[in-house]
């Protein structure tokens, strides 16, 4: 039983010091030694500027074969300017490009920037440091013919740009000009405190014959982690796609570019997106109209590094006859992942919020946290309550656990003593201290198994904390004044730390000098990462910690076994 339990020891601290290597490597700008990151390509220097940098190419249509795909498409009236439409809603500021009426920029007034908390949080943007466009149009199925696509210049109505104290909509209206007799008009409805667009999109038949193009929208995207990741703990970045059958699917961008990615590519329902660490963007779709889905790398032209990746949908229109009209409306998210509202907007979009493969234990837990902030007002406090109400659920279960090591530390003694008379002879060592185990009813694993029942929970708590967006720029008391960010002061790592040291102190020192030592060396080692984690993750461990203490000490002292 000794040996079990130095391995498992060396196991789990030789799989840390790796971890730690690794993420170390990292944050000193060196390449990852055991989990390296998706490499980076770049691309050759582009003949416009990043910002006039033309959008990513037209999708094949759907049915469609390559060389109808390659084909010259005809030249595309243009009778409008390009310029950019800048709207504002209650929570976000939304540019737009007359170059196919796409969404080009968008910027969240409630959420601020990382990086820099002084300035707004910017999602979709066309900068020298990111290009991340939503983007729509129309494709022809027939071989030469080109409809409007987001490329073709558009012309945008007069109307309001911003809601006033009293409109709980606005609505922005581009129309492209007639492109071999077919026209589209985009119509964008912003609805006051809502991060989702009502798209609808207006195909007018003015020519002679009837028409079936196929509509599809696109989210684009450079392969770049967003500035300030953390080092020391990762989160998915890169585009993802829902559906019925296989449900709710991530795809890494190295696999995309080595075109291994594997996702559902035909679904009549579901949705397309691109995620990253508290937001995300999605085109919607009505149900049951069929949709081919894709992911591709495509070169856009910029200096960008790893620009860019497109993820695509693509809906075959009904027939429309001449002089008709066929509108169809889809929607189009950029915000943060707010739980409930993404619930509310289609089924499976809160999957984007990933909680990987604990959601089911995450997701009731955020539940009651969110309850609990209702009650609480402060997110903080919040997460010591959740983990207080934890604690009292598994207290009978740690209370075994507690006991079983305070029986062990009441025999260390024995052990100790055992040890140094047999240390010559170590079968009769293993032997003697079976023995003695026998003798005093102690498990030595007793005091694992009631907690390896808890780690699950623990894990998908963490995971809830590491990706609730509402926790981020929510202050606590004093000093800490953003819970998704590190203390500034690192009080909290610090307290951690001796709360850890003082857990090691209270547990029965095992009878292996080596294992004593690791005992120590490991709760240090954990430290050092706590220092870059997030104040809201360490206030939860931190909490976990004084109860478990508390609760520990108490026994301890019951079983007259303090030192």
């Amino acid at each position: 039983m000794n040996d079990i339990r130095r391995t498992i020891l060396w196991v789990i601290f030789g799989f840390s010091m790796v971890l730690l290597w690794d993420q170390w490597q990292i944050h000193n700008g060196q390449k990852a030694t055991f989990f390296p990151a998706p490499v980076a390509v770049n691309k050759e220097a582009a003949s416009a500027p990043v910002n006039g940098a033309s959008n990513a190419g037209v999708p094949t249509p759907a049915a469609v074969a390559t060389a109808n795909a390659n084909s010259t498409m005809p030249a595309e009236q243009r009778t409008a300017t390009k310029e950019r439409i800048d709207v504002e809603t209650d929570v976000m500021r939304v540019q737009f490009d007359t170059a196919g009426g796409t969404v080009s920029r968008v910027e969240f007034l409630k959420h601020a920037d990382l990086t820099r908390p002084d300035q707004n949080m910017v999602l979709l943007d066309d900068s020298k440091d990111r290009y991340y466009q939503a983007q729509s149009g129309l494709l022809a199925t027939v071989p030469g013919v080109s409809y409007p696509t987001h490329k073709t210049l558009m012309t945008v109505r007069p109307g309001a740009r911003s809601l006033d104290n009293s409109a709980q909509e606005l609505s922005v209206v581009f129309e492209s000009p007639e492109v071999q007799g077919v026209k589209l008009v985009k119509t964008y409805t912003l609805k006051r405190g809502a991060y989702d667009m009502a798209v609808t999109h207006a195909v007018v038949n003015t020519s002679n014959q009837a028409v079936s193009p196929q509509l599809y929208v696109q989210l684009v995207r450079d392969g770049n982690k967003p500035a300030g990741e953390s080092s020391f703990y990762s989160t998915f970045t890169g585009p993802a796609v829902y559906t019925e059958l296989k449900k709710y699917q991530k795809v890494e961008f190295a696999d995309i570019k080595k075109k291994k990615a594997d996702f559902e590519k035909q679904s009549p329902s579901g949705y397309i997106a691109m995620v990253q660490h508290y937001f995300a963007s999605a085109w919607l779709l009505p149900d049951g109209l069929n949709r081919d889905i894709s992911m591709d790398a495509v070169d856009i032209g910029t200096q960008l590094p790893d620009c860019c990746y497109r993820t695509t949908m693509i809906a075959q229109l009904p027939e429309i006859k001449a002089g008709e009209t066929y509108k169809l409306k889809a929607t189009l998210f950029a915000g943060p992942q707010e739980e409930n509202n993404l619930e509310s907007l289609y089924p499976g979009l809160e999957l984007v919020k990933d909680y990987g493969w604990l959601t089911i234990l995450a997701k009731p837990l955020y539940w009651l946290l969110d309850q609990l902030n209702q009650l609480l007002k402060n997110w903080g406090w919040s997460i010591v309550a959740l983990v207080v109400l934890l604690k009292a659920a598994f207290y009978w279960l740690n209370a075994h656990a507690y006991r079983s090591m305070g029986k062990m530390k009441a025999i260390n003694p024995r052990i100790m003593e055992m040890r140094e008379r047999l240390k010559d002879n170590p079968q009769q060592m293993q032997a003697e201290m079976m023995k003695i185990y026998r003798e005093e009813k102690v498990n030595p694993m007793g005091g694992c198994l009631p907690i390896a029942i808890q780690i699950p929970v623990f894990i998908a708590l963490y995971w809830v904390l590491l990706s609730t967006v509402e926790i981020r720029n929510a202050p606590w008391i004093g000093w800490v004044h953003d819970l998704a960010a590190p203390d500034p002061y690192f009080i909290l790592p610090l307290l951690m730390t001796l709360t850890t040291l003082l857990q090691t102190w209270l547990n029965p020192t095992p009878p292996d000098p080596m294992q004593a030592k690791l005992m120590w060396i490991m709760p240090l080692a954990f430290s050092v990462m706590f220092f870059f984690f997030p104040a809201g993750l360490v206030l939860y461990w931190l909490t976990n910690n004084i109860l478990s203490i508390a609760q520990q000490w108490m026994i301890n002292k019951q079983m007259g076994v303090l030192n």
